[in-house]
């Protein structure tokens, strides 16, 4: 009941876009409810159209003009609900609760920066509330192919006086060895203890491919997701599940060429899940040089990010073609984390960074 009480009052210190995000639970394939009130939302703060997309997004327009500035955040969080509360730490209010960094903060403060900016003629101001990004990423998949937009912000955590630039990569695969039944203390191991071999081997290659990599940005990360075995009478079978972060040189297929020339010639590889290139923008851009502007108009020395995880962002940003970032103000290092939280005044300061951004950008660029 407490819960329910909080959930209809917004503490007067808590912008209410932020606080009715968060207070509404919305782990990925659960956050129908979500949508539907940040469509209410938006409706409210004068969006000129908001509505429900066939992927389930929550979706936003400002504007009807012919041009597009998209800014793209995701709505859904990863399982585990934390307690909704307002605190004081060192003399600052902070908000807890699940997605206030990652990423229902960033949305809702790049909600909040479009209904202060408004329409302008010639452009649609479009807000997209993502559904899935914690899984497949289906909403961003939907809508990277119905918007054509001049600029993109991806909304995610980066401090808000930081812009990431880049993302890694990433692909998965399974590896399967079958052999026949031995006994145990026989030469040339299990099943299980040729892949474990193998997992080593490529630990090895991955070495060697990164010698000369200093940067984690620009290395490959390999990690095991998953073991098994399943035996018969006859059979021994064992599968290794990997994953792996790529960097810029190493493009998902160039990485499944690159594994299946470390495996023996009995090892079977099959790809799982759906990969994701890696991205890194263009420093000079003026989408990146209106968002060090904004930063240093409020007196912070502004910071480009290069990050070794993955976003929507790399799978819009090469299909829209058009300048693209990702942005938003919380501390990433808090995301996913039962300790999850974010500054009120960093909220507020990410506002008025997007703010100023879109100020000069529909501006200069009519």
């Amino acid at each position: 009941m407490a819960w329910q009480e909080n959930h209809r009052t917004t503490p007067a210190d808590v912008p209410p876009t932020l606080w009715g995000l968060v207070t509404r639970y919305s782990p990925t394939g659960q956050e129908a409810q979500a949508v539907t009130w940040l469509v209410h939302h938006m409706k409210l703060l004068g969006a000129t159209q908001a509505f429900v997309d066939a992927a389930g997004n929550a979706v936003g327009i400002w504007g009807e003009g012919a041009r597009e500035f998209v800014l793209l955040g995701h709505i859904d969080t990863v399982p585990g609900e934390i307690p909704v509360r307002v605190e004081a730490q060192n003399g600052r209010r902070v908000l807890y609760g699940r997605g206030t960094v990652d990423a229902k903060g960033p949305l809702a403060a790049m909600v909040d920066a479009v209904a202060q900016v408004g329409p302008r003629p010639g452009w649609k101001l479009v807000v997209i509330a993502a559904v899935d990004e914690e899984g497949d990423s289906r909403g961003a998949r939907y809508v990277a192919n119905h918007y054509h937009p001049a600029y993109a912000i991806i909304g995610e955590p980066s401090r808000w006086h930081r812009v990431t630039l880049g993302y890694k990569g990433t692909a998965q695969a399974r590896l399967y060895v079958e052999q026949e039944q031995g006994h145990s203390a026989g030469p040339g191991g299990s099943a299980a203890d040729r892949l474990l071999d193998l997992w080593c081997r490529l630990r090895e290659a991955e070495a060697y491919y990164n010698r000369d990599r200093e940067r984690m940005f620009d290395q490959l990360q390999l990690t095991v997701r998953g073991m098994g075995t399943q035996d018969d009478p006859f059979q021994q079978r064992a599968w290794l599940h990997l994953a792996a972060r790529l960097p810029l040189s190493l493009e998902p297929e160039g990485w499944y060429v690159w594994l299946q020339g470390h495996l023996p010639h009995d090892v079977r590889l099959k790809r799982v899940g759906f990969p994701i290139p890696p991205y890194a923008a263009d420093r000079r851009s003026p989408l990146v040089r209106a968002f060090l502007g904004a930063i240093r108009g409020l007196g912070a020395r502004p910071g480009l990010v290069y990050k070794s995880g993955t976003a929507d962002l790399n799978l819009v940003a090469r299909v829209w073609g058009c300048p693209a970032v990702a942005y938003g103000p919380g501390d990433a290092a808090l995301d996913h984390t039962p300790h999850e939280h974010i500054d009120l005044d960093e909220y507020q300061r990410g506002v008025q960074v997007l703010i100023a951004v879109l100020e000069r950008l529909l501006r200069e660029d009519k």
